[in-house]
């Protein structure tokens, strides 16, 4: 039968169509197989990048005068008249700012006034500490004031904060920590934020979104609650000023001038000398990442050898944390002692390194947060209570938890002992032990110390321990291991699959 021209005709076009269609599909695939490609390159660039200046930091350790450091502590207990506030860290803190001569650099991740859902009593710490620094300011016009801190005090653009603001008026440098210069805790989403996101740039003060800070009607913008989702932050807890003599004092701690935060139980360290320089270099580092172009000589004099030798610190930030405290824990040995205080454990390398120890004889002790109050609100236990299981039974009960009694508040220390033979190895300050803060993502800054056994501030710090552990003096500091025990599997792998790819905020 002979071809007609138009069946010719109707292939031909059916061929192009087809050409056509397959083409259209082949440009989908590479569009979309190039979009996952850049998005995984993006989020594998920014876990990896560089670390910024001032960051990762790890200083030799420096001779100290056992004199010169302090151990501070605040608690919030129930004792026999109802509920106890003992504080005394922002005591030292004001002391330090109303003494400063020449200059005061301070970095502090919450400095607001915001309370959330919580409506228990508090402590105005957040205005107390921006009266000190601009009364001081205001006798000493020629004062050098740095005040570093993280944008969720602003609620990341969403809500500008007036009392920053008026430090500012009162000529006081504000830092706001550029969030994007440090790597990605939590990459499948942050890869996507900075392909699309962070473009449109910073919150502007409106917004018809909820505040997740607070409960007044005040609400931020779309762009606000795209960076909160991020999971970063700079976590830092410190104060560093110059005094009369001449000499440096610094103090570093798991505190936060915040007013819902007050009444948690926290721990600080205060020192002077050589220590308080290296926090300085390193404050430096951050304002300047973070568009600071301002200038501070801030150096410390010649200071005389201590006398009363065999007390070392060293100033460790982010990963340099988590080298300092592994690394003692892995030189324990049988007869040795590890003692953690803290608000989060939920970092894999402490946890294995924890249930080694115990396996090699070592009494390992931890008193950790229930992890049920944020401010207000309730939490179920995570990553806590699944973690506390894990390290009890898998150590079959060689590895001791007890659990700090909260009421509303937070066991917000962050303090790792370790008793090595004849030494005392410590950690203290704004770290949880928890990937987000070990691993170079937040920003993080702790002390390390190395101090006789048998000196006064090993004493005093160990009694701290002992104090709760032991409930003494007939208060309920801490309640066994069963009062929170969480067997659920559920919560367990949830915890691991939260800690693992960042989708939390611990």
């Amino acid at each position: 039968m002979p071809v007609q021209s138009s069946d010719v005709q109707c292939l031909y076009m059916n061929g192009n169509n087809f050409i056509a269609g397959t083409g259209r599909r082949l440009r989908k695939r590479w569009i979309f197989w190039g979009a996952i490609f850049l998005w995984a390159c993006v989020g594998v660039w920014n876990i990896s990048r560089t670390m910024p200046p001032g960051t990762d930091v790890s200083t030799p350790p420096a001779a100290v005068d056992a004199a010169d450091i302090r151990f501070l502590a605040d608690l919030t207990y129930t004792g026999p008249q109802g509920p106890v506030y003992e504080q005394h860290i922002f005591d030292e803190v004001f002391d330090i700012v109303d003494r400063a001569e020449t200059f005061i650099v301070a970095d502090f991740f919450l400095f607001n006034e915001l309370m959330g859902a919580t409506d228990s009593p508090h402590r105005p710490l957040s205005r107390q500490l921006a009266d000190h620094l601009m009364a001081r300011k205001q006798a000493k016009p020629g004062l050098a004031v740095l005040l570093i801190t993280d944008p969720i005090n602003d609620v990341y653009g969403g809500s500008p904060s007036p009392l920053l603001a008026q430090l500012r008026a009162a000529g006081i440098e504000v830092v706001v920590t550029d969030l994007r210069k440090l790597r990605d805790s939590n990459p499948a989403y942050s890869a996507l934020w900075r392909m699309f996101g962070q473009w449109w740039g910073p919150g502007d003060g409106g917004g018809v979104l909820p505040n997740p800070f607070d409960t007044e009607p005040a609400h931020i913008s779309l762009r606000s609650w795209l960076s909160l989702l991020n999971f970063k932050a700079n976590h830092r807890k410190l104060i560093v000023a110059d005094r009369a003599d001449g000499r440096l004092t610094g103090l570093v701690a798991s505190a936060n001038p915040h007013d819902a935060s007050s009444a948690h139980s926290n721990i600080a360290l205060l020192f002077t000398g050589e220590p308080a320089q290296r926090i300085i270099e390193s404050e430096l580092g951050i304002a300047s990442f973070s568009g600071w172009r301002g200038h501070m000589l801030a150096t410390s004099p010649q200071v005389a050898p201590a006398t009363q030798p065999g007390t070392q610190l060293s100033f460790v930030t982010e990963q340099a944390i988590s080298n300092h405290l592994l690394g003692a824990i892995a030189t324990t040995r049988k007869g040795d002692v590890i003692r953690i205080a803290t608000f989060y454990l939920s970092d894999r390398q402490v946890i294995d390194a924890l249930l080694q120890a115990a396996g090699r004889g070592v009494a390992v002790r931890i008193i950790l947060d229930p992890n049920r109050d944020a401010f207000g609100r309730q939490k179920d236990g995570v990553p806590n209570r699944p973690v506390a299981n894990e390290l009890v039974t898998q150590s079959a009960q060689r590895i001791e938890v007890r659990w700090y009694r909260t009421h509303g508040e937070q066991f917000h220390t962050k303090l790792a002992l370790i008793t090595r033979g004849d030494r005392l190895i410590a950690s203290l300050g704004s770290a949880n032990l928890t990937r987000r803060n070990l691993d170079n993502y937040n920003l993080e800054a702790n002390v390390a110390l190395d101090t006789a056994l048998d000196s006064a501030l090993a004493s005093q710090m160990i009694g701290y321990f002992e104090r709760l552990w032991n409930n003494e003096g007939g208060t309920e500091y801490t309640a066994p291991f069963g009062a929170y025990r969480d067997t659920d599997r559920g919560r367990y792998w949830r915890y691991r699959l939260m800690e693992a790819t960042g989708l939390s905020t611990f």
